[in-house]
């Protein structure tokens, strides 16, 4: 088959459950990659209740099954990411969309493996009236990898695309943090640990909106540095990349008891010290480091990596990229690589024995 051009659609909703982000580019699914729209489809306060209950749901499940809970949800999100492809500029021209879905369970580990995320690609194609990519992760999961993180190889061709070369890191922090490190010698990925997931319960179960807007309450704050040390005393985080987590992996118990400030400002110490050790893992020392993703905006957590790592950290719009439209455009690429049976996931992204293709094709 002949490599082209291509004109697509991404969709993703994070851990975070805050909005859809849709996003279209042009790309070969390589490394020509031309960014061209983006729109954000917040969720009401009630969306992201359903949404995060699907979660909650599923945690004490043993494998994807029925659930009514579940399905109510899957059918609210798949609306809403309808409305995001109909609200993007230009979005009529494309001709394929990736779209990600929401994760509701992420087990890769163990004989029993599994991952879940929820999403109805076939009704997604009827109301947009065009194919389909999802369930990306699902084939690195069977083949053996974490099927996490996945957006490592459109970090890479961006990059490539804009003349960067390493040794850099591309910091996603979501509600899961993850990283992307390429250099002349080698590259990878894995998850970091939490990112905004803990603060962002932390400030709702305090009555404080959905996130630490501008770091405001976790700057005020003091970091209970025995709090941090104990949630930071597992062996998890001493081994080496790949490796995945599930956003609700980590508890808030620790925090509790300790002040509202306090328990932000520690928080986010827990997601820079998590960064610091990630760091420590790899191979070679990175020179910068460029951040995506909600925590992005949190200038405590900048402050707090860039202190802790030593290595310069900015925000990936100081270097031209779209960060709220990151991860949305990657589904984009990997879509693309899909209709060509090219790998989305490689030994050195999700511990895969070898790179493996994914995702499940749906026409109108």
């Amino acid at each position: 088959m002949e490599i082209r051009k291509h004109l697509v659609i991404g969709l993703m909703s994070g851990t975070s459950a805050d909005a859809v982000d849709a996003a279209l580019i042009e790309t070969d699914g390589a490394d020509h990659v031309r960014p061209l729209a983006f729109h954000e489809r917040p969720y009401s306060p009630a969306e992201r209740a359903i949404i995060r209950g699907a979660a909650k749901a599923a945690l004490g499940m043993a494998r994807p099954g029925p659930n009514a809970e579940i399905a109510a949800a899957e059918r609210l999100l798949t609306l809403a990411h309808a409305e995001a492809v109909a609200a993007l500029p230009g979005s009529e021209a494309a001709e394929l969309i990736g779209f990600h879905g929401a994760t509701v369970a992420h087990r890769p580990d163990g004989p029993a493996a599994w991952t879940w995320q929820i999403g109805d690609g076939a009704l997604l194609a009827r109301l947009t009236g065009r194919p389909v990519v999802f369930d990306f992760r699902s084939n690195d999961v069977a083949a053996g990898g974490q099927g996490a993180p996945l957006a490592p190889g459109y970090h890479r061709a961006l990059a490539r695309a804009s003349g960067m070369r390493g040794p850099m890191g591309v910091l996603n922090l979501g509600g899961v943090g993850n990283i992307t490190w390429f250099s002349d010698d080698g590259w990878g990925a894995f998850d970091t640990g939490p990112a905004n997931a803990l603060l962002d319960d932390w400030v709702a179960a305090h009555g404080g909106g959905t996130h630490d807007a501008d770091g405001a309450l976790s700057g005020a704050g003091a970091v209970h540095a025995d709090v941090l040390t104990a949630m930071c005393d597992l062996p998890w985080f001493d081994l080496p990349g790949p490796k995945s987590l599930d956003r609700d992996d980590f508890p808030l118990a620790p925090v509790r008891g300790l002040g509202v400030a306090d328990g932000a400002a520690t928080l986010a110490a827990f997601t820079a010290e998590t960064v610091r050790l990630a760091l420590a893992t790899l191979p070679v020392r990175l020179e910068r480091l460029v951040v995506t993703g909600g925590g992005r905006r949190n200038p405590t957590i900048m402050r707090m990596i860039s202190a802790r790592t030593g290595v310069p950290t900015m925000a990936v719009e100081d270097v031209g990229w779209r960060g709220d439209a990151m991860e949305a455009e990657a589904f984009a690429w990997l879509a693309v690589r899909h209709l060509y049976g090219a790998p989305l996931s490689w030994p050195e992204t999700t511990g895969v024995s070898a790179p493996v293709s994914g995702g499940r094709l749906v026409r109108p």
